[in-house]
């Protein structure tokens, strides 16, 4: 009797461990979770490309300062040169110190009038 009882309760555990098994594969694959985990892989992937980008941009822009500072002491360039003060021209130049207007226009000013 004991024996019975053994094997069958080793069975039901068997089953329901089977079962609890085979339930959770099934949730894995459906479509839902599947775009799930797509996405999330992708997340990530991006997000570890973005980072070895971003080092990567550090990298050049660091590389690329100390070789101009290497030409340009190679080449004898002044790094800070002195530019000459930016000259200001007038677009259109005001000959008149007192201006005038006309007064006796056809033109009427009043927004109220019919056209």
């Amino acid at each position: 009797m004991f024996r019975r009882t053994f094997w069958f309760s080793t069975g039901v555990a068997a089953g329901v461990w089977a079962t609890t098994k085979v339930n959770r594969k099934l949730r894995q694959l459906t479509p839902e979770s599947l775009a799930a985990t797509a996405a999330n892989k992708a997340l990530e992937t991006g997000h570890r490309l973005k980072d070895r980008a971003v080092v990567f941009a550090l990298d050049v822009r660091d590389n690329m300062a100390r070789r101009e500072a290497e030409l340009g002491e190679a080449l004898g360039i002044n790094a800070d040169p002195e530019l000459p003060e930016p000259r200001r021209y007038t677009a259109i130049e005001n000959n008149r110190s007192n201006p005038t207007y006309v007064d006796d226009t056809t033109y009427s000013y009043n927004r109220n009038e019919d056209h």
